[in-house]
């Protein structure tokens, strides 16, 4: 049984910023990758910024230069450094984890209910 619980979005106007966090919980042998997706009503989930393995990022074209993710592993927690926010960044932010339950078992995806991010021009 895992859950991811994210926080920190709000409304904020063009150019300013936001810190996402979201912290994984349960019983879990380990979590190889961590990271961000967003989605707007119509549009598909977009990865935003990922985590992986070996202490290597990732980030969408659309936000490199802005957004810094970086991970706690000691807390299971993520975070989403938003800098310089544009109106287009405007969606429903989502955190998603690649877990382990237990020494014997594949690895399974989880993902958090979701933040709101409002940018306003």
């Amino acid at each position: 049984q895992v859950q991811l619980v994210e926080s920190g979005g709000g409304l904020v106007q063009a150019g300013g910023s936001l810190r996402l966090s979201c912290a994984a919980s349960g019983t879990m042998f380990s979590i190889t990758h961590m990271g961000w997706y967003r989605q707007t009503p119509g549009k598909l989930r977009d990865m935003v910024a990922l985590s992986i393995d070996g202490g290597n990022t990732d980030y969408a074209d659309s936000v490199k230069g802005r957004f810094t993710i970086s991970r706690d592993n000691a807390k299971n927690t993520v975070y989403l450094q938003m800098n310089s926010l544009k109106p287009e960044d405007t969606a429903v932010y989502y955190c998603n984890a690649r877990v382990r339950l237990n020494v014997l078992s594949r690895e399974y995806d989880y993902w958090g209910q979701g933040t709101q991010v409002t940018v306003s021009s």
